[in-house]
């Protein structure tokens, strides 16, 4: 009996390896999916090249994009986006990124967080991040300091507008919308 126990016990370990390794493999495969969906959207938009920006917002690519004249914390800048049928920016490519530093003029909330898991960063279409431009020893979750609370939100520096950095989510900062038209 104690020779089945241990063979059923090395059995049980080797199908948990081989479930930790399915799931690994699984999280990989819905990374790549939503990453796959977010590009085919993004070139839906070349076989409908007609397609215009709302007064108030700035076309760049194939999205609509609206700077908020107002600060708020992360969520308020989502909802706000939200009810303009859009969401906080999602940042996948060089090209955008240059677009969005001439565009704000200054810190502003982008649809970047590792609320879920700490270090973990996420877009807010729930892509995973791949292109990034965190400003040198970024993201740090506040360094240690307790005044800084969790940084687990992201925006666009002030100083060097070619960067970003993490803060709390509560911080007051304006916010970029993008949507497709």
């Amino acid at each position: 009996m104690t020779e089945e126990r241990n063979l059923l016990n090395a059995n049980l370990s080797k199908m948990t390896e081989e479930r930790d390794l399915l799931n690994a493999n699984l999280k990989k495969i819905i990374e790549e999916r939503d990453l796959l969906n977010a590009n085919l959207t993004k070139l839906q938009c070349l076989f409908e090249p007609n397609k215009v920006c709302r007064e108030g917002w700035q076309m760049f690519s194939c999205s609509c994009y609206f700077l908020s004249g107002k600060s708020g914390s992360w969520d308020k800048g989502s909802k706000d986006c939200r009810n303009k049928a859009a969401d906080l920016v999602v940042i996948d490519s060089p090209e955008e990124q240059r677009f969005l530093e001439d565009f704000t003029k200054g810190q502003t909330w982008i649809g970047l967080n590792d609320r879920d898991n700490e270090g973990i960063w996420k877009w807010v279409d729930g892509t995973p991040l791949t292109l990034n431009y965190w400003d040198t020893n970024q993201p740090d979750n506040g360094g240690g300091v307790p005044k800084y609370g969790e940084e687990d939100c992201a925006h666009i520096r002030i100083h060097d507008l070619t960067s970003w950095n993490d803060i709390s989510c509560a911080s007051s900062l304006p916010w970029v919308c993008e949507k497709i038209p």
